[in-house]
């Protein structure tokens, strides 16, 4: 069976894992002034649309993009559980983001990830999809845990 994917709330009571094991990621080595990852309360803001990936009926994967402006949108959360990796999850998570978000009318993709060694693979995920590094946008300064990457919609 093919994993799908759906909008749905990040409130979601089957979701508990997912946000747990993606605030474990983040925290993990990454110094807490330099975190900008959104909790399921933040996530469930307006502006935001989030997507779950589910394989089987289980959540494996989520997304989330947040509006900045009328053109320019920011990717959030993105997280593939560690046992569903290396099957193109984050690939196919990505894609649908970028296809919702140009569907939502946005021209413009933004995000920010870390420096640190775990993120090496969602950076190269971002090089290999169009992204490109920027400097910091909308609310977000320089850090040096921080890489910031934006390409357009086309």
């Amino acid at each position: 069976m093919t994993p799908t994917i759906a909008q749905e709330s990040p409130l979601g009571a089957d979701l508990a894992l997912l946000m747990m094991r993606h605030t474990a990621d983040m925290h993990a080595d990454t110094p807490p002034e330099s975190i900008h990852m959104m909790d399921a309360g933040q996530l469930a803001s307006p502006g935001i649309r989030f997507f779950v990936m589910r394989d089987a009926g289980n959540p494996v994967a989520m997304g989330a993009f947040k509006r900045i402006t009328d053109s320019h949108a920011e990717i959030k959360s993105m997280h593939v559980l560690t046992e569903a990796r290396g099957r193109g999850l984050s690939r196919a998570m990505l894609d649908h983001l970028l296809a919702e978000a140009k569907a939502a009318g946005f021209t413009r993709l933004s995000l920010e990830t870390g420096v640190q060694p775990t993120f090496i693979a969602a950076r190269a995920l971002y090089l290999k999809a169009g992204f490109e590094e920027c400097g910091p946008f909308e609310g977000y300064s320089l850090d040096p845990n921080s890489v910031f990457m934006t390409r357009t919609l086309a």
